[in-house]
């Protein structure tokens, strides 16, 4: 077949699109798949692996006064887009700390903004703090004195949290199953030759990403984010649960959902099988 592919700068986005009939897989966050599941009623999307874990930080301004969970009251704080993972992740942190969002009755300025704005508005200290995937969360420290103030890694067990799932288009893939599992076996194989040939792959993603953009990363900020990341088969379908239940507890969701047909597994679990590598879970 051939593939085409599309760039989205965050989830919400590429879930329209799966729903308009413009893409059938996507790698996109775990939380616009859950919203777009129960958006769907079920229907329309699949989890059908994983891809990858952690990657995500809490990045401060220096000079934003913030020393502590409290010192984020009357703060400016950009996320990547409204109820994007990070967005979902963000706003439970914040009600775990006793703070929440403006429009959530709160003080704190959450605002939804494009990865490479957030960069720019941090350099000109238009915003106090920004919850980023890699590498934004390594090009603010690097390009615009940001600091670490929180990995995402150290509120989960294990430090396991999907960053990236791989989704499909329920109809695309009970029409073509055959091709889903080629894909399949191609992604299986990609992962486990990134996670053999870290060196190469961060080459190979550089390549690509200048030849997308039209600008590398440096090799501090790629072997900075790299580091926080691990590419996994596994959807981690239980912190996936466990998203979707604090997406609900923020409003963005109209009730805890039933995931019970999220996760459509076994054609991973097939390629994984052929490589003679234990199968992933849905629970």
């Amino acid at each position: 077949m051939t593939i085409e592919t599309k760039t989205f700068n965050a989830g919400p986005d590429e879930i329209t699109a799966l729903f308009a009939g413009k893409i059938d897989l996507a790698y996109i966050g775990p939380s616009p798949a859950v919203n777009g599941y129960v958006k769907s009623k079920g229907d329309d999307v699949r989890i059908i692996a994983g891809a990858v874990s952690g990657g995500a930080e809490l990045i401060v301004r220096e000079g934003a006064g913030i020393a502590s969970p409290a010192d984020f009251a009357n703060k400016k704080v950009a996320s990547p887009q409204l109820g994007s993972t990070q967005d979902v992740a963000l706003r439970t942190w914040l009600k775990a700390n006793g703070l929440a969002a403006k429009e959530q009755g709160g003080n704190v300025t959450v605002i939804p903004t494009q990865n490479a704005d957030t960069l720019t508005a941090m350099q000109k200290g238009d915003i106090d703090a920004a919850w980023v995937p890699e590498p934004w969360g390594t090009r603010l420290i690097n390009e615009a004195g940001g600091k670490l103030f929180l990995d995402e890694r150290t509120l989960w067990p294990d430090g396991q949290f999907p960053t990236t799932v791989v989704i499909a288009r329920t109809d695309f893939l009970k029409k073509h199953g055959d091709v889903v599992l080629n894909f399949l076996r191609g992604h299986v194989e990609t992962t486990q030759w990134i996670g053999a040939n870290p060196e190469e792959a961060k080459k190979l993603v550089n390549d690509g990403l200048q030849q997308l953009t039209g600008k590398a990363l440096s090799q501090k900020t790629i072997d900075g984010a790299w580091q926080r990341i691990s590419v996994t088969n596994d959807p981690l379908a239980a912190a996936v649960k466990t998203s979707a239940n604090n997406a609900a507890e923020l409003g963005f969701l109209s009730e805890k959902p039933n995931l019970d047909k999220l996760f459509a597994l076994d054609l991973v679990n097939q390629a994984l099988a052929e490589k003679n590598l234990p199968p992933v879970k849905a629970e």
